[in-house]
């Protein structure tokens, strides 16, 4: 396994803008990361495995709910402080970062925000810790872009709610402890439930033969005529705007996380490009190669600050449904034209384990698809700025 020598490229020198608590943090999660993914990923994406070794470490780096109160076992971060740990992370690997988000923003956010104190005392901690691991069934087979129109549903039996349907592309599934699962009640209200493993008519295939996202949990979830308790029903919010809440909480994190999947590509192909000797000289010193590290690290600056602006934003309470799609959108798209870029570079050597950008550039595929599609995404700022939704 090769040394991980990366260096985090700051070319506005951004750090100036940066907290000396934001900084530590991602420190923390930068070492964490070099000192236990790093050594393991390509291995682990290989064999299409989830390194769960790995949970403990996440935890203690505060990736699961960083943002959560310290008195749920959160760390009590700002928002910047949770892109950075997203971004650290996803310069490892997209996959992991997957997991944070889906446990921070899809699986803590909606008991934090929508759920009882009681249900925050006994899921939140555990979540935290790592000790449970959850996940978020909104995507169905026949509804995705589209996710109003689910027909997984419940239905009040008195004492308790009979949930019928499935999920799919639910990362985490295989292992989740806890799922929280979206469905219509009997009059087509949206609603969230806690589901807990081990209640009877409650499954998660796992999805395999995936070329993306190989060192990350793929599944589904299947619920036939499952009884859930009444007290798992998350009463603070209802409608298809309780889970794009959670979505925009996730798709914030996704925003910052490219970056990482960028910088690492950069960082790589900028290293091979002055070690690589071509025609007697390294070929950083050839104008096209030149032309495509100068243009990757302009479109980093610009997602850096783009993303450094929406977590002031964030923290305000202030970033829009809107603002937090465009960066979602352009961040993951500049990652993936840089690990695209960056592949090249490295001629043949790119397509190999050697080296991480085949497997970020695999990964992005996932990425500049799930929680909103590039193209939905491009029309919800149209929506924004004309008023005039495309897609209804």
């Amino acid at each position: 396994m090769k040394p991980d020598l990366f260096q985090a490229p700051d070319y506005y020198q951004i750090d100036d803008l940066l907290s000396d608590e934001h900084k530590m943090v991602r420190t923390a999660a930068r070492d964490w990361v070099k000192k236990e993914v790093s050594p393991i990923i390509e291995d682990a994406a290989q064999k299409a495995e989830f390194p769960k070794s790995i949970i403990k470490g996440l935890a203690e780096i505060g990736a699961f709910g960083p943002y959560i109160p310290a008195e749920y076992g959160g760390a009590g971060l700002d928002q910047i402080s949770y892109g950075l740990i997203m971004q650290e992370i996803e310069r490892g690997d997209s996959g992991v970062r997957s997991t944070a988000s889906v446990q921070s923003s899809l699986v803590m956010y909606p008991i934090f925000k929508y759920g009882t104190e009681e249900q925050r005392q006994k899921y939140l901690p555990k979540l935290a810790s790592g000790e449970w691991m959850g996940s978020f069934g909104l995507t169905e087979p026949d509804h995705g872009s589209n996710p109003g129109g689910m027909t997984t549903n419940y239905k009040d039996m008195g004492d308790h709610y009979l949930l019928n349907g499935a999920k799919m592309w639910i990362s985490n599934s295989p292992f989740c402890d806890v799922a929280v699962v979206w469905a219509k009640n009997e009059e087509g209200r949206i609603h969230g439930l806690i589901v807990e493993r081990g209640m009877e008519g409650f499954s998660t295939p796992e999805t395999h033969n995936k070329w993306s996202l190989r060192a990350s949990a793929t599944g589904e979830l299947i619920f036939q005529d499952v009884k859930v308790p009444k007290e798992n029903l998350l009463p603070n919010k209802s409608g298809l705007g309780a889970p794009l809440g959670c979505l925009d909480s996730a798709r914030y994190g996704i925003s910052w996380g490219a970056i990482g999947a960028a910088m690492d590509c950069y960082d790589t192909a900028l290293r091979y490009a002055k070690e690589r000797i071509q025609f007697g000289k390294p070929i950083a010193s050839f104008q096209l190669q030149q032309k495509k590290l100068a243009e990757m690290i302009t479109e980093i600056t610009k997602a850096q600050l783009m993303a450094l602006r929406l977590g002031q934003l964030k923290n305000e309470d202030r970033a829009t449904t809107a603002q937090i799609s465009m960066a979602k959108r352009n961040n993951v798209e500049m990652a993936i034209n840089i690990a695209r870029e960056a592949r090249q570079m490295l001629g043949g050597m790119g397509i190999t384990g050697e080296y991480s950008i085949m497997r970020h550039m695999m990964n992005l595929e996932s990425v500049i698809t799930y929680e909103g599609t590039h193209d939905i995404h491009l029309l919800i700022t149209g929506a924004d700025i004309t008023g005039i939704p495309a897609f209804k």
